[in-house]
């Protein structure tokens, strides 16, 4: 893909997850329900690591900058672009690889436990504590099982939309590059 194609989707991607998680979300201090992975999971998988970490700290930053819910937070943004650099090093398909639903599949599920274990609970616990003074064990607690409940939903999400998209990523994104196959 070229590098003007993958600049040109980082902008929507970049969009789509400001719009996601700052105007189709809801916040509390413990508790997130958005669908603002979506971006950042589907661009790990077109772009790689490099585009989807940026893509997140970028969301995260622009979006508590132009839309604050409270005082920005770095922390809140390294636990971003994180989740991006996670979801890059291990959704991200080659053009032209094709891999099992199986292996893509187990990939996701690595990933998710990964993002939603260590960034979600214990990190951005660590962030909730030191904002709001909240006990540690409390806020993770409560994530944890939020936290359970967003994991099959995000692989099952992720997994259709890859599956009913594939074909028309691999004829409008890739076709004619033959360096890149």
């Amino acid at each position: 893909m070229s590098k003007l194609k993958k600049i040109i989707l980082s902008g929507i991607f970049l969009a789509l997850l400001i719009v996601l998680n700052r105007f189709v979300s809801i916040k509390t201090p413990l508790l997130v329900i958005s669908f603002s992975y979506v971006p950042i999971m589907v661009s790990a998988i077109l772009l790689g690591p490099k585009y989807s970490t940026i893509i997140a700290a970028l969301g995260d930053f622009i979006g508590a900058i132009l839309f604050p819910f409270g005082t920005y937070f770095p922390g809140f943004t390294f636990s971003a672009a994180l989740t991006g650099l996670i979801y890059g090093v291990f959704l991200y398909k080659k053009p032209g690889e094709n891999i099992s639903d199986k292996k893509f599949i187990f990939k996701l599920i690595i990933s998710n436990i990964l993002v939603l274990g260590v960034v979600e609970i214990f990190i951005v616990s660590i962030w909730l504590h030191i904002l709001y003074g909240n006990a540690y064990l409390v806020v993770v607690g409560t994530r944890v099982t939020t936290q359970l409940i967003m994991l099959p939903i995000r692989v099952i999400t992720i997994y259709i939309l890859e599956k009913l998209t594939r074909k028309m990523v691999n004829t409008y994104l890739y076709e004619g590059e033959n360096d890149e196959y």
